[in-house]
């Protein structure tokens, strides 16, 4: 069995890592692994494949930057090219980014076979692009692997019954408590960074809704801001936060007493968050990072896909993106007693079962 996995941003290099391995263990299936480049960015990409041993890719399509509708458009084209060639019995994808999508739709034009890993998350919010990314691509799948329950159930709401769908968790768990065992292996990240011994705060922003809306990125700055009065407030810069983004920031009163770093690998951004008091982010992905390392977590942002960590207490949405309301979801997430022994995203096997499921079939 040949499968062809697209990969193009950080969140699929950790998920794809877990698989890849899974599938290099299991006699009979080949992969050819193709990078899109929507991440091109080395502290994005590179510092990924080393950090997990993810192999080089077969193909690098180097589609980073530009519009959505002009990067899914060209990565389109270009991975059409690659399965025309390739001829592969099923090709894979992951999430929810543009590269997700463009790799669906290729392969489903072509009459492929689609597996989706990360299928029925819905945040109900279709101004996301990352909304419309994951649903069109559920809707084009053969097999759809779900993380959660909640995600199962939506693709039965959804009429998709008729596919091959299955609950096999969350492959992002299995890299989190690898990474997790391996941890007196690294530098501790205090040492690192170079922080002082202050409680630390984690925070990630990089959503469009937020990023390229000034006054929503001065609000949350601000109260970023507001804590680094009391906290170490460590901020991973985004691409997305460059030029004149950071110009806005850059500007506001105090801005200085944040810390700002490069992108961050994915051990040293784990150990972060494990140490951390809360972590304040605007990604799917770090909402569940701080959930498996049970550090509290604030999302900005108007709702969630992952609606089982808000419901379970270890994750919180402000009421509104204001300086005010992201405070006052801060200091109420701070004191919350979140549930213990709430574990929503498998047995940590879930890359296995994935392949194991896609082997069957072949």
């Amino acid at each position: 069995m040949k499968i062809c996995t697209i990969v193009g941003a950080r969140p699929q290099f950790i998920k794809a890592s877990a698989v890849s391995h899974a599938i290099d263990a299991t006699d009979g299936i080949e992969e050819v692994l193709v990078h899109t480049g929507q991440h091109y960015d080395a502290n994005m990409s590179d510092v990924f494949f080393d950090e997990l041993k993810l192999r080089r890719p077969n193909y690098n399509l180097e589609i980073g930057g530009g519009p959505h509708g002009q990067m899914t458009g060209q990565q389109l084209i270009r991975i059409e090219d690659v399965l025309t060639n390739e001829r592969p019995d099923a090709v894979l994808v992951y999430g929810d980014t543009n590269s997700t999508l463009a790799g669906a739709l290729a392969a489903a034009k072509l009459h492929m076979k689609v597996a989706h890993v990360e299928a029925g998350l819905r945040s109900f919010n279709r101004r996301m692009p990352e909304e419309i990314n994951r649903i069109l691509t559920d809707h084009v799948s053969d097999w759809l692997f779900a993380p959660t329950q909640f995600a199962m159930d939506m693709l039965e709401k959804e009429g998709l019954s008729d596919r091959s769908l299955h609950l096999v968790g969350d492959v992002m768990y299995d890299v989190a408590l690898e990474i997790a065992a391996s941890r007196g292996e690294r530098t501790d990240p205090r040492t690192l960074l170079a922080l002082d011994n202050a409680p630390l705060v984690l925070a990630t922003i990089h959503r469009q809704e937020n990023t390229d809306d000034p006054s929503r990125l001065t609000e949350i700055f601000g109260a970023l801001i507001e804590l680094a009065g009391r906290y170490t407030v460590v901020i991973p810069l985004h691409p997305r936060l460059k030029g004149e983004r950071r110009e806005v920031i850059d500007a506001l009163p105090g801005a200085n007493r944040l810390t700002f770093t490069d992108p961050l690998g994915f051990g040293l951004m784990a150990d972060l968050v494990a140490d951390a008091e809360l972590v304040v982010t605007d990604s799917g992905g770090v909402q569940k990072e701080a959930f498996f390392h049970k550090t509290r977590c604030v999302t900005v942002r108007d709702e969630t896909e992952w609606q089982e960590l808000v419901e379970s207490g270890w994750n919180r949405l402000p009421d509104s993106i204001s300086r005010s309301a992201v405070l006052a979801a801060v200091e109420q997430q701070l004191v919350a007693n979140p549930a213990h022994g709430f574990e929503p995203y498998g047995d940590g096997a879930s890359a296995g079962k994935i392949v194991e499921l896609l082997k069957q079939a072949a």
